[in-house]
């Protein structure tokens, strides 16, 4: 039994998800992996379940009946993990923007660095690092950070990544069943509430290297949920601090 499970979630993957099952399972750690699959109808879904016969201790899925955004797919696997008493939960995605090779320093950051929340952050002190983002793309992101940080007073430089480690503590903590947001705002305000409880947010530099296959999910209404939404969250959303 792994004490750490890495969630994927999944919508037509079909050309990436058993190349990122299988470089994650090639970790020196052992981590367990579940997908959380929108009811993908490129066959995802099927990919998923014939590795289940080659790792069926330590793959699992969990098939949504339709497509309900990237945050409530991160909720249901949170979910699961607290109820399967994983002690380290990961936010992974399925398309190799985010190297699997780095899972070990994100687990290491919380579990023998003193680290709540470990997050592979891509603008640690300020240096970008994302590789094949087009200069729109990378500015918009770049910025949309620096305006979450002015105003909530985050102390961290990458508050929509979407890479990160949880220990458990922290969402059973967190208030799953109050998450307002299901796009990037997800993963601010995630953030946000794990700060304001208390908890140690570490950054971990990792290299962000954008999709080579499949099609992005980012559109403009994602975008506008993060810029709008995180005022909404620093008026609404404060949940009182741990003692």
């Amino acid at each position: 039994m792994s004490d750490a499970l890495v969630i994927i979630p999944t919508y037509n993957e079909k050309e990436n998800i058993e190349a990122i099952i299988r470089a994650t399972f090639n970790q020196e750690k052992e981590f367990h992996i579940l997908v959380v699959d929108d009811n993908s109808p490129d066959g995802t879904s099927e990919i998923v379940e014939s590795l289940i016969e080659e790792f069926p201790n330590s793959l699992f899925i969990e098939k949504r009946m339709g497509k309900h955004g990237l945050g409530t797919a991160y909720i249901h696997g949170f979910k699961w993990a607290i109820a399967k008493k994983y002690d380290y939960i990961i936010e992974m995605d399925a398309d190799f923007s985010h190297n699997p090779k780095d899972l070990i320093r994100l687990y290491n950051a919380c579990s023998k660095e003193g680290g709540d929340v470990s997050v592979g952050s891509r603008y640690v002190n300020n240096q970008v690092n994302v590789v094949n983002w087009d200069m729109t793309r990378l500015l918009l992101s770049y910025f949309a950070t620096k305006y979450v940080r002015l105003i909530t007073r985050i102390p961290l430089f990458d508050t929509t990544a979407g890479f990160v480690c949880w220990k458990r503590e922290v969402l059973e903590t967190i208030n799953l069943d109050r998450i307002k947001f299901i796009g990037y705002a997800f993963q601010i305000e995630m953030k946000f509430k794990a700060w304001k409880h208390g908890f140690n947010v570490k950054e971990v530099s990792v290299i962000f290297t954008d999709r080579t296959l499949g099609t992005s999910k980012m559109d403009s209404r994602i975008i506008s949920e993060a810029l709008f939404g995180v005022i909404r969250m620093k008026l609404k959303g404060i949940p009182k601090k741990r003692k």
